[in-house]
C-alpha cells in the first residue's frame, strides 16, 4: 500500500522485453535506501516488485494485466517516473490510500498555468468515472490528487507548485498517457451498493410472487 506522496522522480535507464512483458531499470537514490529483493515500489502508480538493485538503480518487471491496463508499456528510455516506497504501518498517511492497482489509462488533454498553480485536464474512461467525485481523491501516475471538477468525460486537477516541481508532472505534455487509480473506498462502496440491490431484489415480495410463491 502507498499514500500517493511521491518520494522522488526516477529515470528509466533501460527497457527490455521478457516473456509476457517488460523489464525496466530505473535510476533512484531515496527509494533504494535499505531496499531488498521482493520489496514493493510504486512506479508511476503501479505496484512493482524489486527484482534486482544496485547503488543507483533497481530493476522491476511488468507482465500480464499490468501491461494491458497501464501506460507502462509506453514508457521510454530517458523517461521520468514517480517513485514511492510501500508505506510503513506507523507512517503518517499524507495523501490517501493508494493500492498501486491501476484501473485505467487517462489522456492529458490540457495543461494551463494558473498563477503559481497549474490546471490539468485528463480524459478518463467512462467505466471509472462512477468512482470519481468533485473534491474526491484520485491517484494520477501514483500522485495523490484532489479532483477540482468533473466535466463530461474529463477530470480537472489543480496542481500546487510543490507537487508540480517534485513529480514528473513538470515533464508531461498534452496527449501523454497517465495511470489512473480511483479511491479504493469508492470501489468498495459501489460494490456494496450493487450487492445490496441484488439481495434486495432476490428477497423482495414481487420477486417471490414472480417465482410462484
Amino acid at each position: 500500500m502507498f499514500t500517493g506522496i511521491i518520494e522522488e522522480v526516477g529515470k528509466i535507464k533501460s527497457k527490455s522485453s521478457i516473456p509476457g512483458g517488460i523489464c525496466l531499470t530505473i535510476s533512484a537514490t531515496k527509494v533504494i535506501e535499505n531496499v531488498k529483493i521482493g520489496d514493493s515500489i510504486s512506479v508511476n502508480g503501479i505496484c512493482l516488485t524489486v527484482t534486482k538493485f544496485s547503488a543507483s538503480s533497481f530493476n522491476a518487471e511488468a507482465v500480464g494485466e499490468t501491461t494491458n491496463k497501464t501506460a507502462i508499456i509506453h514508457s521510454k528510455i530517458g523517461g521520468f517516473v514517480n517513485l514511492e516506497r510501500a508505506v510503513k504501518v506507523n507512517d503518517r498517511l499524507g495523501g490517501h490510500i493508494v493500492q498501486g492497482h491501476v484501473a485505467a489509462v487517462g489522456f492529458i488533454r490540457e495543461i494551463k498555468k494558473m498563477g503559481l498553480n497549474y490546471s490539468i485536464s485528463i480524459e478518463v474512461d467512462k467505466e471509472i468515472k462512477k468512482y470519481l467525485i468533485n473534491e474526491g481523491s484520485v491517484a494520477v501516475d501514483g500522485i495523490s490528487l484532489t479532483i477540482a471538477k468533473i466535466f463530461s468525460n474529463k477530470i480537472i486537477l489543480s496542481i500546487i507548485p510543490h507537487t508540480w516541481m517534485n513529480t514528473n508532472l513538470k515533464f508531461r505534455k498534452v496527449g501523454d498517457t497517465v495511470n489512473i487509480e480511483p479511491d479504493v473506498l469508492a470501489k468498495y462502496a459501489d460494490n456494496f451498493l450493487k450487492l445490496s440491490k441484488y439481495q434486495s431484489e432476490v428477497i423482495s415480495e414481487n420477486k417471490l410472487i414472480n417465482m410462484g410463491y
